[in-house]
């Protein structure tokens, strides 16, 4: 048996380590704060494709001029005493899987934009045993602007360790029998404690420049299969839609919140909408949809609306993370 010498620098105990990654969020709902964030989103080559010299310009002489004090007052409407929910929420979900795969393996979580920064939480895994390191992006759909840049920047991250991990990263779950049986079984209880019953449900997953179809992304085909499997557990048709248009380009359609103003006429006066393609609320499911979609809806002559919770740190979404989680960490730990 072979003794470190004793100036030999401290080793920990090997470890595993998982890192659940989201899109990130402000630190507070004030205009500096947001633009700071949205300087850093919106730079993001992944994110807009546009040619820099053309972008740039346009980002920083018109967007980040007018646009923070718009999304702050959005921020303010759903911001808690626990701050941006969205972080509250992908904290939560590392706390409930911290014990869920065995003592030598640590959970933490990370924001692509913004706080806690990718790179330092794994500067700290590794700091602290882990060998190997799974980063799980909590997309179940992928694309290029999501899953693509927050393992972007956890290889970037990696350039610049001397002594790097081995890293695996989490694929698309979009069609996952768990996630599809998750989102299911959530929907049904959420619409069954409701005092109406909906007349329709919409799925509305966050929007992409049509752009991104065209060049290859599978974003689209994996909601759309999204919405096909979650009809098919839930025995009905599902509305789909696209939110969160921004700018003049084309984006995929029909759109969220054009559909929302034609429903009423259509018939459908009770409505439940609900956003399959986010794991865990944030300002565009609980500002852009559970307010202002219903003041659109309402306006348009609907009577009953309802905004469903998205799976966050819920008994279904954390036994469905913990599923596809154990699948991924096969080999290096146990399955629990």
């Amino acid at each position: 048996m072979s003794h470190r010498p004793p100036d030999h620098p401290p080793i920990p105990s090997p470890r595993v380590g998982v890192l659940l990654v989201n899109l990130g969020t402000p630190d507070a709902a004030e205009a500096g704060a947001v633009r700071r964030y949205l300087a850093e989103f919106l730079s993001d080559r992944r994110v807009v494709e546009i040619p820099r010299v053309a972008w740039l310009p346009i980002l920083h002489g018109m967007i980040l001029r007018t646009r923070p004090a718009k999304s702050a007052h959005a921020y303010r409407q759903v911001w808690s005493e626990a701050g941006s929910p969205l972080a509250a929420i992908t904290a939560a979900q590392a706390r409930a899987l911290r014990d869920a795969f065995g003592p030598d393996v640590i959970v933490d979580h990370a924001m692509r934009y913004g706080n806690p920064a990718i790179g330092d939480r794994l500067a700290d895994l590794k700091a602290r045993g882990c060998e190997r390191i799974l980063v799980a992006p909590l997309y179940p759909q992928y694309c290029a602007a999501t899953t693509a840049t927050a393992n972007d920047a956890a290889y970037a991250a990696l350039a610049t360790m001397r002594w790097q991990p081995a890293l695996r990263t989490l694929p698309p779950y979009h069609d996952d029998p768990a996630y599809i049986a998750a989102l299911a079984a959530s929907i049904e209880r959420e619409v069954a404690a409701l005092p109406f019953v909906p007349d329709a449900i919409m799925a509305s997953f966050h929007g992409m420049p049509q752009r991104t179809l065209t060049l290859g992304d599978p974003y689209h085909c994996h909601c759309r299969k999204t919405a096909r499997l979650l009809s098919d557990a839930l025995g009905r048709e599902l509305v789909v839609c696209f939110q969160s248009r921004f700018g003049r380009a084309k984006w995929l359609e029909p759109a969220t919140d054009a559909t929302l103003a034609e429903l009423p006429a259509r018939g459908i006066h009770k409505l439940a909408i609900v956003a399959p393609g986010f794991s865990a609320d944030c300002v565009e499911t609980l500002e852009e949809l559970a307010i202002r979609g219903r003041e659109t809806f309402l306006a348009a002559g609907g009577e009953e609306f309802a905004c469903l919770p998205c799976l966050n740190a819920s008994d279904e979404g954390v036994a469905m993370l913990r599923t596809i989680l154990s699948r991924e960490l096969e080999g290096w730990t146990s399955r629990t």
